[in-house]
């Protein structure tokens, strides 16, 4: 009910416990699937259904058909032809982070775009060659065909040059990540990328961008220097750099800068004025265009020894099967490939696809990719993904769907087919510099770290552990060593959540930590115990001593010093020292009564205190005969809100059982609050309560577990100024369905001159 004029609102219902309320109010009968329910639903097939797949599995079908003809073609031949002619370029210059001749680059900027055009989701992302996928092949190629030495022992090597036994390591690791993703797609687990947060990827690309940077010094150099693979490649990959670096190719590393700069500031101009730009200036391929002129016309390479791309064979090669052999020795890459591979792609996805308004499927992203790279494999390209530049470009060049990515595949299908030799004069310094200067973007994603240390250290703390692990250790441990460190800091950050306790904000029915606000009230005896995460196996002991920590004293240790008062007080009473009469105990004997020892059994001391055999129930916050004593307890109610607990596990609920049993036996009221409906039903299920601990004990919300005690123990609250400054109102009628007493609760007053 809403008052008129001060913003406040009254509330008129029973005090409910869980009880209670689910006496009063019947819950509708929902039948939960078992597992045999939900496999029967995945194979049972129907025409509807069979539709349904179909469109799925053919994305294509769906848009096909809403496709506007006058209104996008135009766009996405625009797009598809700046689109690949940028394909062209990084295919080659990726190419070489791949440690592969350069033109079968151009093999993986086209064969996995064809799939991709009828299985993919995503209508704006260009597929192809991807950096950091390139690096990561490059390093198992030179792993198992190294630039210095023999080959490993591999079936198959047999009669190949040494280029062709890369191809074959590259084709088939690419065809091993492309079954993997295929195979994680028809099992419907895409959603093992979401264990890749944000701050893990960046640091990840960070990395394998200082890889990507080192790789290519060799080139922009014009240096001889082997591919190295493993732990600390990096280091020693600068240190026969810097061996050389006296022998540095003047020409190339003057051309590789003038590139770098030209493109840096046509970029920069690119960004700042893309509102007013009809179309990004393609400057890496005008000045790749440029620098193929200007070597071919003054002989560069006779002159100079730059190195250059060399002759590129015109049209396609023939089909190549995988080597099983490879299989074996590359499983272990081709699995982080695989995520590293489709998380990035799904991550690009994902924002256009939320910037364009429409949905991508996770699970037929990794079928698209999967059949992608195996369909690419075939024919010899390598693992293919997303460059966040060419799917840049792409779509700010107006790409409405796929059809601008299949326009890019013929533009360099046209290059490979037909105008290949128009390239040989490249020099690789300049693919080398395009493809250093495209890594501004990763790179400045080290400025993140400052954010994320003021902001959220544990991420912070993700964030450089993967990257320095991947820039250490190589990409694929360091993968795995920041997923680690991730799944290390959710485990610590649930192992060891912040616990609290709270207090009413006085004159509302809203409870918040006390160190933090200054109008608080706390009934005396009463303490309201709050913890903010799943208890579970590793944090239960945690929950405990925190929850120890906030009643101030151990109820376990406390039962124990009751029950040997007990026994001393019956020993003393059967040897005649100790009598009882209408005043209280009296001590009969002349002498002290010196404090017994007690051998007995020390289980017995856990077990609830027994009264049955005495005179009278002992008082434990009064003086006990004899000089006995046993520590005072001033708290008679605790509150345990569970609002933040998901789920329990076992081992929490023995935990949280024996806890409890030992609260109660120390007489103490335990109220639990806000219990989620699954865990009270699984409570129920593993047997949870006895006689000491009942299910009377849960409360609907906080505020009825607090009403209940204050309701309970009149004596908490001396001063009636303190009683009303919880409750508000109190109207008390006869039980309603066996709801407990009606109160009307205000409890948002900010006019100070309204009445209570």
């Amino acid at each position: 009910m809403m008052r008129s004029g001060a913003r406040q609102y009254v509330v008129a219902r029973p005090l409910y416990s869980e009880e209670s309320f689910a006496q009063e109010h019947e819950k509708i009968y929902r039948h939960r699937k078992t597992l045999l329910d939900h496999v029967k639903q995945y194979f049972t097939c129907d025409a509807k259904r069979a539709k349904n797949a179909a469109l799925s599995l053919l994305p294509v079908i769906g848009w096909m058909r809403m496709y506007r003809i006058k209104e996008w073609l135009l766009s996405d031949i625009v797009s598809g032809v700046s689109t690949g002619l940028v394909a062209v370029l990084q295919g080659l210059a990726y190419c070489l982070l791949a440690s592969l001749p350069p033109w079968y680059g151009l093999f993986s900027a086209f064969f996995p775009v064809i799939i991709y055009f009828f299985l993919g989701t995503s209508r704006h992302i260009s597929v192809g060659p991807f950096p950091v996928l390139c690096l990561m092949i490059g390093s198992v190629v030179t792993r198992l065909v190294p630039d210095e030495g023999p080959p490993a022992n591999i079936t198959g090597f047999e009669g190949l040059t040494r280029d062709e036994q890369r191809v074959l390591v590259a084709s088939s690791v690419t065809f091993l990540t492309g079954i993997m993703q295929l195979g994680m797609g028809i099992l419907q687990v895409g959603f093992v990328v979401m264990y890749l947060s944000d701050t893990l990827v960046s640091g990840f690309t960070t990395a394998a961008a200082v890889h990507i940077l080192v790789s290519q010094l060799k080139f922009v150099l014009g240096l001889v220097v082997p591919g190295i693979s493993g732990p600390l490649a990096i280091i020693y990959t600068l240190e026969k750099i810097f061996v050389q670096i006296t022998s540095t190719n003047i020409c190339d590393l003057v051309t590789s800068i003038v590139i770098m700069v030209v493109v840096f500031i046509v970029k920069e101009i690119n960004d700042r004025y893309k509102a007013k730009l009809p179309v990004p200036i393609p400057i890496e391929v005008i000045m790749t265009v440029i620098a193929c002129g200007v070597s071919y016309a003054f002989d560069f390479k006779t002159k100079f020894g730059v190195d250059v791309v060399g002759p590129i064979p015109l049209g396609y090669e023939a089909p190549m099967p995988p080597n099983m052999h490879i299989f074996q020795e590359t499983a272990v890459e081709a699995f982080p490939m695989a995520i590293v591979g489709f998380a990035v792609a799904f991550s690009v996805a994902k924002v256009y696809s939320v910037k364009h308004d429409y949905t991508i499927d996770g699970n037929q992203e990794l079928i698209a990719f999967g059949a992608s790279n195996i369909f690419g494999a075939s024919f010899k390209s390598f693992a293919a993904s997303t460059a966040l530049s060419r799917s840049a470009v792409q779509e700010s060049t107006g790409g409405k769907t796929q059809i601008a990515g299949l326009l890019s595949a013929i533009i360099v299908m046209i290059v490979t087919v037909a105008i290949g030799f128009l390239l040989e004069p490249l020099q690789k310094s300049v693919l080398g510099a395009v493809v250093i200067v495209n890594l501004k973007g990763m790179l400045m994603q080290v400025r993140d770290v400052p954010y994320l240390w003021r902001k959220d250290k544990p991420d912070c703390v993700v964030w450089l552990g993967t990257c320095v692990a991947a820039i250490f250790l190589g990409l694929d441990l360091g993968l795995a060593a920041g997923l680690g460190v991730e799944l290390l800091t959710v485990v610590l950050r649930t192992q060891f959540p912040r616990c609290s306790v709270l207090a009413n904000i006085k004159g509302t029915d809203i409870y918040k930590d006390r160190k933090d606000y200054v109008s608080i009230y706390e009934p005396e005896g009463v303490k309201i115990f709050r913890i903010p995460s799943p208890i579970f196996f590793a944090n239960i002991e945690f929950f405990r001593s925190k929850l120890v920590e906030a009643i101030g004293f151990n109820p376990l240790r406390l039962l124990r010093k009751r029950n040997k008062a007990l026994r001393m007080i019956r020993k003393l009473l059967k040897k005649g020292e100790l009598q009882w009469t209408s005043k209280g105990f009296l001590n009969t004997s002349c002498s002290p009564i010196k404090e017994l020892e007690d051998k007995s059994n020390m289980e017995e001391l856990d077990l609830p205190t027994d009264f049955k055999d005495l005179p009278v129930r002992i008082d434990w916050n009064a003086e006990l005969p004899a000089n006995i004593s046993v520590p005072r307890v001033e708290l008679h109610s605790l509150i345990l809100d569970f609002a933040a607990v998901s789920f329990l596990d076992i081992s929490a609920l023995k935990g949280l059982k024996t806890a409890l049993k030992e609260l109660i036996r120390v007489e103490i009221e335990v109220y639990i609050v806000a219990c989620d409906t699954y865990i009270l039903e699984k409570l129920h299920s593993c047997g949870f309560f006895d006689d000491e601990v009942e299910p009377s004990m849960f409360f609907l919300t906080l505020h009825d577990a607090m009403l209940h005690v204050l309701e309970k123990h009149p004596e908490t609250t001396e001063k009636k100024s303190d009683y009303e400054k919880i409750i508000t109102t109190v109207t008390v009628h006869h039980p309603i369905n066996g709801g407990g007493s009606l109160r009307s609760r205000d409890r948002y007053v900010p006019d100070p001159e309204t009445k209570l």
